[in-house]
């Protein structure tokens, strides 16, 4: 009966709208068991998406924390670049100042014994690298390589108590010698006359007197002068003007390696080319000699006088008229 009953109703909803108000109202009521069937799925969903969301939001941040990180790696670096690259343009600027041919180097290692101020460098042999060889920075002179490896130099600094240079003032050309006093800010000037004309704040550059570094590099600031009148010398410190415990990147200065003997050999060899080259300049226009006088024997040649130019005879006076005697 119920079967017939389900199909009857199932046949007139399928073909009338009689039916229709009452589904509507049948919906109402079925709608609660509906939404108890779906509830278990419904919070199952609800969890899991939760719980997935969650995991998202973690992993995102901590994605994000990471970002952040390599950013804030990326600033610090930026700004040590940006500072590497004021020190580097710094360092281009004072090469164009420099005639001579230089090669960029890197400070690379310092040497740990704390009486020796002495550095190492990238450079060495393969790139042209040579003892005695002057380096500086962006400011002025840091010192000279004293050992040379295939592939780094070892750089004794202007501050080594081992090491001195010959300077001049740059005020009025005073010479002296700036030795190294141990402390890696300041050098001291040797045998200054107490009476010399030097005072704080001369700038002090390389006089080239020593054939090892070129002349009118910028070495030291004078400092202090203290004059005894019981000394013959003058007590004078200066601070160098290269950042010698700063610097990471400098110069080295490809100079003449030639002693001054050869220098003064080639520069008149150089001279004697010259002149054997120069054009050969034609003798003055002689005059044209005199007559020849026969010579006397025992007689001094004279030379004969210049002949005197021809003077006109004076016009003949017509004669006198004679006079008649009476």
């Amino acid at each position: 009966m119920l079967v017939v009953l389900s199909a009857v109703l199932m046949v007139v909803d399928a073909r009338f709208t009689v039916l229709q108000p009452l589904r509507a109202q049948m919906g109402l009521l079925v709608e609660p068991v509906f939404w108890v069937g779906r509830l278990p799925v419904t919070l199952w969903k609800a969890a899991t998406q939760e719980l997935s969301s969650r995991n998202e939001l973690v992993a995102e941040n901590e994605k994000l924390k990471a970002e952040m990180l390599l950013l804030q790696r990326r600033v610090q670096k930026l700004a040590a670049l940006t500072e590497q690259n004021v020190r580097l343009r710094e360092l281009l600027n004072s090469s164009s100042l420099v005639e001579e041919k230089v090669i960029a180097t890197e400070l690379i290692g310092i040497d740990p014994n704390p009486f020796t101020h002495r550095i190492l460098i990238d450079k060495g042999e393969q790139d042209g690298v040579f003892l005695g060889q002057p380096v500086l920075d962006a400011r002025g002179l840091m010192g000279q390589v004293v050992e040379v490896m295939p592939y780094a130099a070892r750089v004794l600094l202007l501050t080594d108590t081992s090491h001195s240079i010959p300077v001049q003032v740059n005020r009025n050309g005073l010479r002296a010698i700036a030795a190294g006093s141990g402390n890696p800010e300041r050098l001291e000037l040797r045998h200054v006359a107490d009476t010399a004309d030097i005072k704080v704040g001369d700038l002090l550059v390389s006089s080239g007197m020593g054939q090892r570094f070129p002349a009118g590099y910028p070495v030291a600031m004078v400092s202090e002068v203290i004059h005894d009148s019981g000394q013959p010398f003058a007590i004078v410190r200066a601070v160098p003007t290269a950042a010698l415990n700063r610097s990471r990147h400098m110069l080295l200065v490809d100079v003449d390696r030639r002693s001054a003997e050869e220098r003064a050999t080639a520069a008149a060899e150089a001279q004697q080319q010259a002149d054997s080259q120069a054009p050969a300049v034609p003798d003055a226009a002689v005059p044209a000699p005199g007559p020849a006088v026969p010579a006397v024997p025992g007689a001094t040649a004279v030379t004969p006088a210049p002949a005197l130019p021809a003077v006109e005879a004076a016009p003949a006076l017509p004669p006198a008229d004679s006079q008649e005697t009476h």
